[in-house]
């Protein structure tokens, strides 16, 4: 068996960052380096090329009454910019206490590794497991996964012929509360250009005489919200399902608290959406934000001009029953029909991706044709969490987006249980990335419990 945290910080030496095309040597290491693990533990692997980075399938066959799961990870990373904010080099793992740093480490490295340490232990105590495993480990996650949909297209056949998914790419509250994602959001990026004159201009000469880019796009980005927060386009809300009662009452079971989540993120007033608390409008309602603006002179000091060009960078973040083409084309309406005479409007599609639920056994809402194995997955993750975290899961849904969940459900059938292990404190898509070691350690028992459990039906 091998050493979890070795092969952690092996791994997140590789500056895999699937964006960069300057990061092609990190890509091809990490790759080479879950596959050859994969490759040690007795797997058939097949390192499927595709138009940018290759995803890593791995089988563990056997006879087919046997149970099958599928166990989903990504060995693509962030970018680790802004640098000098690190304090320790952003790829050269470090652990300090009962963490360890670098890029990657809780998105998705030490949760992947986690997962297939649980396999490691478990075919070591029983190389004849009544279990056949398949392992999906993508490189291209963290820029939405573009060649994802022809993969899965091709290997539907293999997919189908399994019982589920499993996968840690999902939050924790507190490394004491395990939580298990009963719903991820969906996606809908663009960006919007504005132009204005053919060139910038010298602001005394030609102002007050032209449309300014920035003064219209501010215009135009300050119609989307009402002053009351809800998202002001016309039919953005219509296909929005009622919660389910079970969901409001597992949220409840948090006992999140306002004050604490206030100081977490440093503000001081929250702003959901009217007639949900912030722990609900976060997990059960749509959104628009904005993530990125510009136009203009960026740098130090002043530069009196009228620019030329202007730019937002806006993403919906979408629940059950919404579809992202439809909402995408919602907003671009709104926006056409806002934008002042002037100036020229342009967008840049941008990906996308559809939310995702799936219903635990036993809730009022719980599919009647649900898979029988699927159950059996729900009660075995729920009796090893309890068993080795000391106190039940919590089922929620979550506000984040992994969109190929929802093509996964779409093309093969197979729904998934989500087995959260990143903390809020780890840092992901940010400076300082890192992973906790005790929630790793507990993980990896959790993972290898419940699969054992699977085996034996």
């Amino acid at each position: 068996m091998f050493d979890p945290v070795e092969k952690l910080k092996e791994f997140i030496r590789h500056p895999s960052v699937s964006t960069d095309p300057k990061c092609g040597d990190g890509m091809k290491g990490a790759q080479e380096f879950i596959a050859g693990l994969l490759r040690s533990l007795g797997f058939a692997v097949e390192v499927v090329a595709t138009e940018r980075h290759p995803i890593v399938f791995a089988e563990r066959g056997g006879d087919p009454s046997w149970p099958h799961v599928v166990i989903y990870g990504h060995y693509d990373v962030q970018p680790a910019d802004p640098l000098n904010l690190w304090k320790t080099p952003a790829f050269e793992p470090t652990i300090i206490g009962n963490r360890i740093y670098g890029r990657g480490a809780a998105d998705n490295k030490g949760p992947l590794l986690t997962n297939v340490a649980a396999v490691a232990q478990a075919l070591e105590a029983n190389p004849k497991l009544p279990l056949r495993i398949t392992f999906l480990i993508e490189g291209e996650e963290e820029m939405g996964s573009p060649s994802f949909p022809k993969f899965l297209e091709r290997f539907a056949p293999k997919l189908r012929a399994a019982d589920f998914v499993y996968l840690s790419d999902t939050a924790l509250p507190n490394e004491n509360q395990v939580v298990i994602t009963a719903g991820l959001r969906g996606l809908a990026l663009f960006d919007v250009h504005i132009t204005g004159p053919k060139g910038d201009l010298h602001s005394g000469l030609h102002g007050g005489v032209l449309r300014n880019p920035i003064q219209a796009l501010a215009e135009i980005l300050a119609t989307l919200h009402t002053p009351e927060g809800r998202v002001n386009v016309p039919g953005f809300y219509d296909a929005v399902l009622d919660v389910h009662p079970w969901e409001r009452e597992e949220l409840k079971k948090l006992g999140a608290d306002e004050k604490a989540y206030a100081e977490f993120l440093g503000i001081d007033t929250f702003y959901p959406t009217p007639g949900f608390s912030p722990f609900e409008s976060s997990r059960f309602q749509p959104t628009l934000e904005f993530n990125g603006i510009g136009g203009g002179y960026q740098g130090e000091g002043t530069k009196t001009v009228i620019p030329s060009k202007a730019f937002a960078k806006i993403s919906c973040r979408l629940v059950p029953n919404q579809k992202s083409d439809a909402i995408k084309k919602m907003v671009m309406d709104a926006i056409r029909a806002r934008t002042p005479k002037g100036v020229k409007l342009e967008f840049v599609d941008q990906h996308k991706g559809e939310a995702y639920v799936v219903v635990p056994p036993g809730r009022s809402n719980t599919p009647k044709d649900q898979s029988p194995v699927l159950a059996r997955a729900f009660h075995a993750t729920d009796q090893a969490v309890t068993e080795v975290w000391g106190r039940p899961p919590i089922y929620l849904r979550e506000g984040g987006s992994v969109p190929i969940i929802a093509d996964i459900k779409r093309v093969t059938g197979l729904d998934s249980v989500m087995f959260g292990l990143f903390l809020p404190e780890d840092n992901l898509h940010a400076p300082n990335e890192s992973f906790n070691l005790d929630v790793m350690k507990k993980g990896i028992e959790t993972t290898r419990r419940m699969l054992v459990a699977l085996s034996k039906g």
